[in-house]
């Protein structure tokens, strides 16, 4: 082997070396970021960037009805519930990663240890995930992620904002998001090892497969408000706030002048659940 070729191959090493220090350190940076910002919105003024994020909520719905509902619509029709499922379960299998990792951030030792049994279960019993041999066991499921672990400790909400395409979120779990995906996403792995074409698979995919979930809960909106946008806003920040309190609400939540909670809100958070 050549000089040449040894120094490249140590060049490469030390460039992923390098990008990965430079990801950890942009991910520290935005969990700061997010800690320094989170007094930004308080309850009072939960939505500073309301402008902005109706602009991108209408922009979000007007892609859903032209493109994204159509295609969830035809792979419903199309794809056997039991297909349908398989692949739900794939990919609830695959984000038990990011469940025992966020648990164990949160000290929660025991939740940990299931979702780890539930992983190991359905990995190899359930044929990489596809079935469910855990749940039909009636282990249960923990889920967690960084957002929620950074509410667990104390950070807020910080300002609510609407991510394009991918709908409701606020500063801390977008960060959450961002975090997640990067550490204990195995789908992301697959890009960092030069597999492009099958991360981009994995992840249209993943999307049909929400998206589909979501076809009746969309409905639901659509007719149970004048003000959709308002509505999902005040049903996001509910439900999140109850992910992290493990099923408490805050009072003032369910008392917010937007939102009252009934059937149809109800009906919302046990879809977006699934």
């Amino acid at each position: 082997m050549s000089l040449v070729s040894v120094s490249n191959k140590i060049k490469k090493i030390l460039n992923k070396k390098f990008e990965m220090y430079k990801n950890l350190i942009n991910l520290l940076a935005m969990c700061l970021f997010a800690l320094l910002l989170t007094g930004c919105a308080s309850q009072a003024n939960k939505d500073p960037l309301e402008g902005i994020n109706r602009g991108i909520y209408k922009f979000n719905d007007v892609a859903d009805k032209a493109v994204f509902k159509p295609v969830a619509k035809g792979y419903k029709a199309v794809a056997p519930e039991p297909v349908r499922t398989g692949f739900s379960n794939f990919f609830n299998n695959l984000r038990s990663i990011t469940n025992i990792f966020n648990n164990l951030l949160q000290f929660k030792f025991a939740n940990a240890f299931t979702e780890t049994g539930r992983f190991v279960i359905n990995t190899t019993f359930g044929v990489a995930g596809f079935i469910d041999v855990a749940g039909m066991d009636k282990v249960p499921v923990h889920k967690e992620d960084f957002g929620q672990t950074l509410g667990h400790w104390g950070v807020g909400n910080g300002a609510y904002l609407v991510l394009p395409f991918l709908g409701p979120s606020t500063l801390r779990d977008t960060t959450g998001l961002v975090f997640d995906s990067v550490t204990t996403d195995p789908i992301t792995y697959t890009h960092n090892i030069g597999e492009v074409r099958l991360h981009n698979q994995l992840r249209a995919a993943q999307f049909l497969d929400k998206r589909t979930q979501l076809l009746d809960a969309t409905d639901i909106v659509d007719e149970a408000s004048l003000d959709p946008y308002a509505f999902m806003r005040d049903a996001y920040l509910q439900h999140r706030a109850s992910d992290v309190q493990d099923g408490l609400v805050p009072k003032e939540l369910t008392t917010d002048e937007f939102f009252e909670e009934d059937e149809s809100t109800k009906k919302i958070k046990d879809e977006s659940q699934k």
